[in-house]
């Protein structure tokens, strides 16, 4: 009821574990949003400046590319409509606030520029104007380095909770579909917040039945040979 509050969207956000959560729901949102859709695929390929290993690496497929997510880089397809809160993951220009991090709201789309408004730090109401360019992660999860050309920024409808560090909101949801494994991204999660009553969770088993409870999860087994 409210996707076109900027004060609404500037206050709140909803947080989750996983990327693969925060897609679904990420997806789920701009599917009942109205207005009209943009869809910008990346360019992916593998940095091959090592020769030695260049010949292993050419049978890997862009399709194959395209499939790789990982939260330092941005999804081979993003969907935006006019609208949409939006989130930097590239320090693009700290002296006008676009830092790792900004939220902003998408103002205009075309095919090499999104036109954006900051609404989070100090120049919030600013138009700032975000190109594609080359993303890739400091330390790759994978055995190669991929480089991926796209817009530095991800749907912020949801966001993983390790992503939202170091900002505070008024209002968070908090989504937990299952028990979160490293127990430091839960007090994380309770720290984005500015109060109490400003925190809702929302927790339930495999079979989509509510739940109360979370587990803290722990592997005991590390501890008995010390």
């Amino acid at each position: 009821h409210n996707y076109n509050n900027e004060d609404f969207l500037m206050s709140k956000a909803i947080l989750a574990s996983t990327i693969e959560t925060v897609d679904q729901i990420n997806e789920y949102v701009l599917n009942i949003m109205s207005g009209d859709e943009k869809k910008y695929l990346s360019y992916d390929f593998i940095d091959m400046t090592n020769s030695a290993e260049s010949q292993v690496y050419r049978a890997i497929t862009p399709k194959f590319l395209h499939s790789l997510k990982t939260s330092r880089l941005p999804n081979h397809k993003i969907r935006l409509k006019t609208g949409t809160p939006i989130m930097l993951i590239q320090n693009l220009d700290q002296a006008k606030g676009l830092c790792n991090g900004t939220r902003l709201i998408v103002s205009r789309m075309v095919n090499h520029v999104i036109e954006a408004r900051i609404i989070s730090g100090k120049n919030i109401s600013t138009l700032v104007y975000i190109p594609r360019m080359p993303l890739s992660p400091l330390q790759s999860p994978w055995p190669f380095k991929m480089i991926r050309k796209q817009f530095p920024i991800i749907v912020s409808y949801v966001m993983t909770i390790n992503k939202y560090q170091g900002q505070t909101l008024e209002s968070i949801g908090l989504y937990l579909p299952k028990p979160i494994f490293s127990r430091d991204q839960l007090y994380v999660a309770f720290l984005r917040v500015q109060s109490k009553s400003g925190l809702k969770i929302l927790i339930h088993d495999k079979e989509g039945k509510p739940q109360n409870v979370t587990t803290n999860v722990i592997f005991k087994e590390v501890f008995q040979n010390l």
